[in-house]
């Protein structure tokens, strides 16, 4: 699903399988998580796989993903990108640098955030605009999802370029849904709804606009989100 959201130049990877074959570790990254429970290191290890698939559709060879703070994965020179995972889907999508400035992917189930993270997450004026909550199973939107996930995606895209903390309630976000086209890839499940959105920055940075532009996609239960950056966002709004 990620590759949809994303140009051409950006190589997309993406599994929903909770393991995968490719998915061994190199030595560095094992010690990441030699200490860590079963789910975080098959978290680990598949985003890592997608990565590497990514990395070979730049015709790069493979090579150990390590992370920086809070867990920020740590590219190859000349190389910008993102991991995900949530359980059902992981992906990774990396590009050049002198094609694009900063990217970040973001996917979540689609469901109900948790009682009390709603307000944690969102402005009062996002609250508004998206509605109340959407009863689980109801087949509606789940608004807040995307928005959540919306918003690790500009957080993603931020903090490489800025290196300082992007809160939650530092970013406004309003939301374009588009007609979603029936029967997506030769008779899959149909698309559930897709779109744009745009992230008013509350805490700014001359490194990047003042305003990031993202999509959202929702299908068979995953809400994915990407946010890109050129490196001429100051001539053009080319995603």
């Amino acid at each position: 699903m990620i590759e949809r959201l994303l140009p051409a130049d950006v190589s997309c990877a993406a599994t929903r399988a909770e393991t995968v074959p490719d998915g061994t570790l190199f030595p560095e990254e094992e010690a990441l998580v030699a200490r860590s429970v079963a789910k975080r290191r098959n978290d680990f290890a598949t985003a890592r796989a997608c990565a590497r698939r990514a990395m070979a559709g730049l015709g790069l060879p493979p090579v150990a993903v390590l992370h920086g703070h809070r867990g920020r994965p740590l590219w190859p020179d000349g190389i910008v990108g993102s991991l995900t995972h949530c359980h059902g889907y992981r992906a990774a999508a990396l590009a050049r640098e002198k094609d694009v400035l900063s990217l970040g992917i973001d996917a979540e189930q689609h469901a109900p955030l948790p009682d009390g993270v709603r307000e944690l997450v969102t402005l009062p004026a996002e609250r508004e605009r998206i509605g109340p909550p959407a009863a689980e199973g109801s087949g509606a939107i789940h608004w807040d999802r995307v928005l959540f996930s919306a918003k690790e995606s500009v957080f993603k895209t931020w903090y490489p370029i800025t290196r300082t903390e992007l809160d939650f309630t530092e970013a406004d976000l309003t939301f374009q849904q588009r007609s979603g086209p029936e029967g997506v890839g030769g008779g899959r499940t149909p698309v559930a709804a897709y779109g744009d959105f745009a992230a008013r920055l509350l805490l700014t940075d001359p490194a990047l606009p003042t305003t990031l532009r993202g999509r959202w996609w929702i299908e068979e239960g995953i809400v994915v989100t990407a946010v890109l950056v050129r490196p001429d966002w100051r001539e053009t709004d080319d995603f």
